[in-house]
């Protein structure tokens, strides 16, 4: 009987280990699926987009209390914000600027892990010294606080680089 036991357990592992193997290559092969854009990006009537119910997402603009975050204060020229902005950006984990128009910039930020992705953005209203800014998951409920966090860090380096 403990040969069968043993049997089975062995059998139960390895298809246990070939549904994780499966998941991890089709999300490697299949990378788009989990990567598409979302269509709530962008600046819309001078405001980025509202995050919607879950836990994963932060914004500057009109949010209610679980979602908002403060924008970035900068009291140098506009231009200069916005280009020093871009060089944090560049040295921000697994994240990459996708779009930079004049009042705008997009970034993708990648987990470590699992590669999920994250939309930040940013948004420079004309005649306000101030950086408008979301952050969102574009799967999941919760992000357990990542997105909040990388703005904050994102804010503290600008701090640390006096804009």
């Amino acid at each position: 009987m403990s040969g069968l036991l043993r049997a089975f357990a062995q059998r139960f592992l390895l298809s246990i280990t070939f549904a994780i193997f499966l998941t991890l290559t089709s999300s490697l092969i299949f990378p788009a699926a989990a990567w598409a854009v979302s269509s709530s990006l962008g600046v819309n009537n001078a405001h980025l987009s509202s995050c919607p119910a879950s836990d994963n997402c932060v914004v500057s603009q009109d949010a209610d209390s679980k979602h908002a975050i403060d924008p970035i204060a900068y009291h140098v020229d506009r231009n200069a914000a916005k280009e020093t902005l871009l060089k944090v950006l560049t040295v921000v984990p697994r994240t990459e600027v996708i779009e930079n128009t004049d009042n705008y910039i997009h970034a993708l930020s990648k987990s470590r892990i699992f590669k999920f992705v994250d939309d930040v953005e940013f948004y420079f209203p004309p005649n306000e010294s101030v950086i408008h800014v979301r952050s969102a998951s574009r799967v999941g409920e919760s992000d357990l606080g990542v997105n909040r966090r990388r703005l904050e860090q994102i804010r503290l380096a600008l701090k640390d680089l006096n804009i």
